[in-house]
């Protein structure tokens, strides 16, 4: 294949199905050079193109409780108290400081995503 920039959506389809074809390639070959080079290439049209927003810090939370199939009561000690709980995940309170560093050191959420801002329901 001619490695070139991918400058539309068609370039970016053949370059995929090519990677597709070079999954199995061997280190030290050209290969896997190729797909080194055009991974790149693909990695930067789709952060163009294709751009993926933070979840805000309470659906990240969930997505985490999720993942670890928690419930609401097991942030009880990394939260405060069970009506805190309630109180973070229905977007009736904002997450505090000690909050963040306890659900960042306890579920490994970045801190990145929970210091993001993100509205609540309250009046």
């Amino acid at each position: 294949m001619n490695i070139r920039p991918i400058k539309n959506e068609e370039d970016y389809t053949q370059a995929l199905e090519y990677i597709e074809s070079l999954m199995d390639a061997k280190p030290n070959t050209l290969q896997m050079d190729e797909l080194e080079v055009l991974t790149t290439l693909v990695e930067a049209y789709e952060e163009q193109h294709y751009k993926i927003e933070a979840p805000d810090p309470i659906e990240a939370i969930k997505f985490r409780m999720e993942q670890e199939g928690l419930k609401q009561k097991d942030l009880v000690t990394i939260v405060g108290s069970k009506s805190r709980v309630s109180e973070i995940l229905n977007r009736k309170r904002k997450l505090t400081i000690e909050m963040i560093r306890n659900l960042h050191k306890q579920l490994h959420i970045p801190v990145e995503s929970l210091f993001l801002d993100y509205k609540t329901n309250c009046a």
